[in-house]
């Protein structure tokens, strides 16, 4: 017997709507208060600044200051304005300053009465702020740009930023992914232009090369470098922690099938990891491989990578994209073996996180390598 679809009725409509309103009134305001912090926070910043610039501020006097400010705010409103709180305030506001001064540039008398946020009182704000609530150049918590000015290269820093807005990370993954050195290990795939993007616009995923990191990090496995694993207990492995890999694979990843088997010539194969990218519209395999990479396994992504193109992917679908996934690495062997311009990739991956000055001596390293190369 079919089942019937259960008709929804006017009150039932009328409440999802209701429902709506209330979830998204509740999550705006969830976010002016981040932001009304933020921009408060940036503001003290602001003011303990122009107070130290008025030559007055000598290094042991300032810290006295902090002290006698911090007593007194906290007295009067609690907990949110320690010392080292303060601190923070003012190297907020000399780290991202220059974000206000782009008010200058705005046309007198832009912030019209109408243009002022409903929730908050236009004259209990200064002009800044009123620019910086209209305008906020602020899209994260407290906590997380507290994270983010501990990072001292500039670049970087705005890369994580970036990031933890488009993808709405929370803290505790901002944390994972800067430990896990995104940054580098992204930068470590691009040309020069594609690495000061990356400061600029974050990951744009564009075509096959921008989906790659060098290395992939897999730590959250839980499997130890000393313990012996076999190619299916590394494949379990992914399968069982499927979310966090698909946040290391990147963006736009969905999963579509383990093992996947075609025949052809009446001998079966099997893809290890099959993944589509909805924003390149392609069919992403991934072979996974303990050893050092052969040529033979080279040849057999082509293969896979060849049947997706000719006998599964669609017309209106970019081609097909292979990752190996291995220990061990030859670039030599993959330039020799492989066509140029094949959409074939050899990553390694590691089962730990990686050291951060390694990586960043890897990237000047590479950097210098192509500005040698284009004198």
């Amino acid at each position: 017997m079919r089942s019937r679809k259960t008709k929804m009725s006017g009150t039932d409509l009328l409440l999802l709507e209701i429902r709506h309103l209330i979830l998204s009134a509740r999550n705006l305001v969830s976010r002016n208060v981040n932001l009304l912090q933020v921009v408060t926070n940036f503001e003290i910043g602001k003011r303990i600044v122009e107070h130290e610039q008025q030559g007055q501020v000598r290094a042991t006097y300032g810290k006295e200051v902090l002290v006698e400010l911090s007593d007194r705010l906290t007295s009067e409103f609690g907990r949110g304005f320690s010392r080292s709180n303060l601190e923070y305030m003012r190297k907020f506001y000399v780290l991202y300053r220059s974000r206000l001064l782009e008010k200058s540039q705005m046309p007198s008398g832009k912030l019209m009465k109408s243009q002022k946020p409903a929730l908050l009182s236009a004259q209990s704000l200064s002009q800044d702020e009123q620019y910086l609530v209209k305008t906020p150049p602020f899209q994260l918590s407290w906590s997380q740009y507290v994270f983010l000015m501990s990072i001292k290269d500039a670049d970087a820093r705005d890369f994580y930023e970036i990031e933890a807005a488009a993808n709405n990370w929370t803290l505790p993954e901002l944390s994972r992914q800067f430990n896990a050195s995104l940054y580098e290990r992204l930068a470590l795939s691009r040309d020069k232009n594609g690495v000061r993007n990356l400061s600029r616009k974050g990951q744009v995923v564009a075509k096959a090369d921008d989906l790659l990191k060098e290395p992939y990090v897999l730590e959250f496995l839980g499997l130890e470098e000393r313990t012996k694993y076999s190619e299916t207990d590394l494949e379990t492995a992914i399968i069982d922690k499927l979310e966090k890999f698909l946040r290391e694979l990147g963006k736009g990843f969905l999963f579509e099938a383990r093992q996947k088997r075609f025949t052809f010539d009446e001998e079966h194969f099997f893809v290890d990891l099959v993944f589509y990218n909805r924003l390149l519209r392609c069919y992403v395999l991934v072979d996974l491989k303990l050893g050092k990479l052969a040529h033979q396994d080279l040849g057999q992504m082509q293969m896979y990578v060849n049947y997706y193109d000719r006998h599964v992917k669609t017309d209106d679908e970019k081609p097909t994209v292979g990752i190996i996934l291995c220990k061990k690495k030859h670039d030599a062997l993959v330039e020799i073996t492989l066509p140029k311009g094949a959409n074939i990739f050899a990553k390694q991956y590691q089962l730990y996180l990686p050291s951060k000055e390694e990586l960043r001596q890897k990237l000047l390293d590479w950097t210098e390598k192509q500005e040698g190369d284009q004198r």
